[in-house]
């Protein structure tokens, strides 16, 4: 039995500990970066939006990871098969970023030379604004994006790590209508609430410092009803809960375990372009996936290592709400990842 969080309560006791953990359908607990008693390089701070349609991607983040700091530009082209991202660093931020403190009200801003990105959140809508100089070998990029229209209900979850006062607490809200436009290069990319969702990733914690996570997200419609999941483990101790759920209609369902069955060659080295699969416990959530383009990256200097890959495809399979019903999805885009951080 997975615990639900149904009362507000600050997000950590007097020792730095979380006060619950478990899940919730909207943000009940409150975080305090001055509630955190670990070491203060190990809090970490982002926020992370991916835009898209079936056709293109766009991908913003600006985080504060204490000893580093980043502002992240991708951009995604789904038919021509081709990714660019540039991820300028900053040293020793320690929060002076200002990172909003919930994720449902508070700017966040990163800039610094050639690049800004500007997260406005006025409560009811959010202004995404990037630019950066030096992108690619077109030029610069430049974006503005609107997302509304949030469904009422998303994930949220306090999960603590084995480690004294380490946590993380994050929120993933799926099938936010985005409209606005990227120019790169001087080519438009347009995005349109009716075919266009935005993911918003919004986390915060203390992190220990080698870890291994999977994520996967999909939002875009089933005849004409808004339809989304999040699916994902490695992210802490989940035996108070997982981040698995389904969206329909603005309604948040609760799934139990789901697990990715990556491809693997002869020699245990994973095959990210071949078919993967995903299944359940419950028996909830049953899907195929055919990969499109592998967003890989990896950094390896000094004691720092970073070996991502964010893939994305094509869904097929069934999906059962809480009351039962079935939602068939088939080709239906989103994406899965596997990233193992030494941070």
């Amino acid at each position: 039995m997975q615990h639900e969080i149904t009362r507000r309560t600050p997000l950590l006791d007097e020792s730095g500990n979380l006060t619950q953990a478990g899940y919730s359908k909207s943000p009940l607990l409150t975080y305090r970066r001055a509630d955190i008693k670990a070491n203060k390089l190990r809090i970490k701070e982002w926020d992370y939006y991916l835009i898209y349609n079936d056709r293109f991607a766009l991908a913003l983040t600006i985080a504060d990871n204490s000893y580093m700091g980043m502002a992240s530009i991708s951009l995604i082209d789904f038919e021509a098969c081709w990714e660019i991202t540039k991820s300028p660093i900053r040293f020793m931020p320690m929060g002076k970023t200002g990172m909003p403190e919930s994720s449902e009200y508070g700017d966040a801003q990163l800039s610094g030379r050639g690049y800004g990105l500007f997260f406005k959140n006025s409560g009811t809508s959010r202004t995404l604004i990037a630019h950066m100089d030096n992108f690619g070998p077109r030029g610069p990029i430049s974006a503005k994006v609107t997302l509304t229209d949030a469904p009422e209900e998303s994930m949220v979850i306090a999960t603590p790590f084995k480690e004294k006062g380490h946590f993380y607490y994050n929120q993933k809200t799926n099938c936010i209508r985005a409209e606005g436009q990227v120019n790169y290069g001087g080519t438009i990319y347009k995005f349109q609430p009716r075919d266009s969702f935005a993911v918003l990733d919004w986390g915060r914690g203390v992190w220990p410092y080698h870890n291994t996570w999977y994520w996967g997200s999909a939002s875009g419609l089933v005849k004409g009803v808004p339809f989304g999941f999040n699916i994902g483990y490695g992210f802490g101790d989940t035996r108070a809960a997982t981040e698995n759920m389904l969206f329909y209609g603005g309604k948040a369902h609760k799934l139990s375990q789901v697990t990715f069955n990556i491809p693997v060659s002869p020699d245990g080295k994973e095959r990210y372009l071949k078919p993967w699969t995903f299944s359940s416990d419950d028996g909830r959530f049953e899907m195929d996936f055919i990969p499109i383009i592998d967003r890989a990256a990896y950094i390896n200097v000094g004691p720092l290592m970073s070996d991502q890959h964010q893939v994305f495809g094509k869904f097929t399979g069934n999906a059962v709400l809480d009351d039962g019903r079935t939602i068939k999805i088939k080709d239906f885009l989103g994406f899965a990842e596997k990233v193992e951080n030494k941070w």
